[in-house]
């Protein structure tokens, strides 16, 4: 399928045109520095501190994008051999995104005799921030993808095997929202379904990482506290790579 195909280097360079205003800010504000310092002959130690802290937090996010997205073989998806999913006429799937998919695709690959569909749940109201906006744009669309509200999946109760959510949900910024959309998760959800969640997180590996970018994440503790919420009886956690965790819930 030519849609499963990845430019070398998509994921950093994802990562770099979505956050760009980050970076022309981080730079401006770099030069003024730097200019500061010519004019006013402040001290030059503290100069090249404030340079490397600079430096830092500009290109370390890029190698570590570079690093999960590009070369972990993440997009090989071979990670989801681990998580009991099976493939069958029977199975019905779901990929709920924030606007941005780059996974369907694939995941309808990987399992091609199971019925997927597709949900983005993007709200231009609540879900502002540049980046998600800037994605859109350039998302593929996986056909009859539906759009849907944060706390309406329009599903039937217990009709779903297996629920992914792929790096979307951190998209839901406020926590109340949150246990709402995933009680919906839970609603729709099979006794015997799955519900897949990759997301990085608030901890100390992302925060070297992506430094203050970092809270745009949230913590294990949020994420299993609104999964309890929901009505979820098991929450567990595999890590891929030290900067994203896979977790895995069932009703």
């Amino acid at each position: 399928m030519e849609e499963l195909k990845r430019r070398p280097l998509q994921g950093v360079l994802n990562i770099l045109s979505f956050n760009r205003h980050f970076y022309v800010i981080g730079l401006l504000v770099l030069a003024f520095i730097i200019a500061s310092q010519i004019v006013f002959s402040w001290s030059v130690p503290l100069l090249w501190i404030i340079i490397i802290a600079f430096t830092y937090g500009l290109i370390m996010p890029l190698i570590i994008s570079a690093y999960v997205y590009d070369f972990s073989g993440y997009y090989d998806f071979k990670w989801l051999k681990h998580l009991g999913l099976t493939d069958s006429e029977s199975n019905q799937m779901i990929n709920i995104n924030a606007g941005f998919d780059e996974t369907s695709f694939i995941i309808k690959e990987h399992f091609p005799n199971s019925n997927l569909k597709v949900f983005d749940f993007y709200n231009s109201e609540r879900h502002t921030e540049p980046a998600i906006i800037r994605a859109r744009k350039v998302s593929l669309v996986y056909p009859n993808t539906q759009q849907i509200k944060s706390d309406k999946i329009p599903l039937e109760d217990a009709s779903i095997d297996a629920i992914f959510l792929l790096s979307a949900v951190h998209e839901i910024r406020k926590h109340e929202e949150k246990i709402q959309f995933l009680k919906e998760c839970h609603r729709i959800c099979k006794p015997t379904g799955k519900v897949i969640m990759v997301e990085h997180l608030r901890d100390v590996p992302n925060f070297f990482a992506f430094s203050i970018g970092f809270t745009h994440f949230f913590s294990r503790q949020i994420w299993k506290t609104a999964f309890n919420s929901a009505g979820f009886t098991s929450f567990t956690e595999t890590k891929f790579t030290p900067f994203m965790s896979i977790f895995k819930s069932a009703p």
